[in-house]
This record gives structure tokens, C-alpha cells and sequence, in this order.
């Protein structure tokens, strides 16, 4: 993963904001002191994997998104919606699985947020309708 210290101190003040936490009660949380995370904030220092792990753990976002490689907050988040959605059939739930790791259509996983397990299950069903058809042209 490749690091970006101006996104990633970006990103770790809008979470800091939105959850209202403080850089003492963040220190305490992921088990570094505060001045530590002080310079994380400043850009002096560059957090260790486990660290950039313990913060995505607390905030419940992707070390992706920490680190600027990705800008949707936590994709398994929208993966359980729609594997909750399809859990009644085992052939879409297995096309799920492999469906789940494609980069180009996570953007579009992202968007099931608001939709209905309904709505869900058709989409992943046209989804599999086409890739069933290239499949059989090829």
C-alpha cells in the first residue's frame, strides 16, 4: 500500500471531526501516546501498519481509505448488505463471492446503500444475466 501523508492526515481529521474524539481519547484507543498522534496530524510522523490498522479498526474504515488508495470508507460494509440480501440462493451467493473482489464494479456496490434487498438481488441476477452471456459468446 503505498502512503499519501497529506490524504491520510486528511482523512484522520474528518474522522477525528465527525465522531467527535479527541487526540487523547484516540491515543488511549489504538495504544500510542497523544503526542504521538499529535505528529500523525502534523505530518511529522508516519504511523506504523498496525497503527494505520488499529485506526481503520476504531473508525470502521478500510486502512485504503486511511492511506488514500481507495476513497469508499469501508466496501465490506455494503459486501454484507448484499450478501445478506442474496443469502437465500446459493448460485448467486457463490457469483457474489467471485463478483465481490472486482475492482471496477465497486463503485456500484457502494450505491446499494440505499436500496432494498429486493432491488439487491436484481441487480446481482443482471449482473450474473450478462457475465453469463459473455461467458457463453466467448
Amino acid at each position: 500500500m503505498e502512503f499519501n501523508q497529506k490524504l491520510f492526515v486528511s482523512r484522520l481529521r474528518e474522522l477525528l471531526d465527525e465522531k467527535e474524539i479527541t487526540q487523547k481519547e484516540l491515543s488511549s484507543r489504538i495504544g500510542v501516546s497523544e503526542v504521538t498522534v499529535s505528529r500523525y496530524l502534523s505530518g511529522d510522523r508516519t504511523p506504523r501498519t498496525d497503527v494505520i490498522n488499529s485506526i481503520s479498526n476504531f473508525f470502521n474504515v478500510s486502512a485504503d481509505y486511511l492511506l488514500g488508495n481507495s476513497d469508499i470508507r469501508n466496501p465490506y460494509e455494503n459486501h454484507q448488505r448484499i450478501s445478506e440480501s442474496i443469502k437465500d440462493d446459493k448460485e448467486l451467493l457463490e457469483f457474489w463471492e467471485v463478483l465481490k473482489e472486482r475492482e471496477d464494479l465497486q463503485l456500484l456496490f457502494k450505491q446499494t446503500k440505499q436500496m432494498t434487498e429486493k432491488d439487491i438481488r436484481q441487480i446481482i441476477k443482471i449482473i450474473k444475466a450478462i457475465e453469463d452471456e459473455e461467458d457463453a459468446q466467448n
